[in-house]
């Protein structure tokens, strides 16, 4: 069973090294590491780790935090595909297909982008309205988007008035980017959490940018 572990930890020499071995005595190898962030002494970082049969992840969490100054953002099980060009080969496979190109666009976000699901939304004569979703996207949808038009990627409040209850009640967090002048947003959601990091918002709004060109 592998699980994805964002934790914050000190951005000094051997820390990371003091992590591995912890997670180590617990019987979790490390699979891949993503640098998310860094601040002022600090790192974020996600992790994927496999676990033997029947271990129990809370384990992950007791091991990390043994090390001074460690803490466990979150925790989840993660089937997604281990690669280091995951935006590339999404890009590609857009620009590659030959039909419902923003179908193929939210299929992938959600593992490119390590989220729960995916949309694009527009507005129309009624108001807001998905444009496609993911297979993972909740099928209750929001019947307003008040934050449209979007000029910039952005964190949106996941308790606002126009958010599904459905999606409050999961604690689901979201982001948003312009697909470029088209007036199309692509929505994340990300149920449970973590919160999205700055430098995770400037990643979708990078994607964004770059499949809108695409699209033409």
């Amino acid at each position: 069973m592998s699980y994805l572990l964002r934790v914050q930890l000190p951005d000094r020499p051997g820390s990371l090294g003091s992590l591995a071995l912890a997670l180590g005595s617990v019987g979790a190898d490390i699979l891949s590491l993503d640098v998310v962030e860094r601040g002022d002494g600090f790192a974020i970082d996600d992790i994927v780790v496999e676990v033997p049969s029947g271990a129990l992840p809370d384990t992950l969490i007791t091991a990390a935090e043994s090390i001074h100054d460690v803490q466990v953002d979150s925790l989840r099980p993660y089937s997604g595909i281990l690669d280091t060009h995951r935006e590339l080969e999404l890009i590609d496979q857009v620009a590659n297909a030959r039909d419902d190109r923003l179908q193929v666009l939210v299929d992938g976000a959600p593992r490119v982008l390590r989220v729960g699901w995916s949309t694009v939304i527009d507005m129309g004569p009624q108001g807001a309205y998905r444009v496609v979703g993911s297979q993972s996207a909740p099928s209750t949808q929001a019947a307003s988007a008040p934050w449209m038009p979007l000029e910039k990627p952005t964190v949106l409040d996941g308790d606002g008035d126009w958010v599904p209850q459905l999606w409050k009640d999961m604690d689901t967090k979201l982001a948003a980017a312009p697909l470029g002048n088209t007036g199309k947003v692509l929505l994340l959601g990300r149920p449970g959490g973590p919160d999205f990091r700055p430098s995770e918002v400037a990643r979708l709004g990078y994607l964004a940018g770059i499949i809108a060109t695409v699209l033409g």
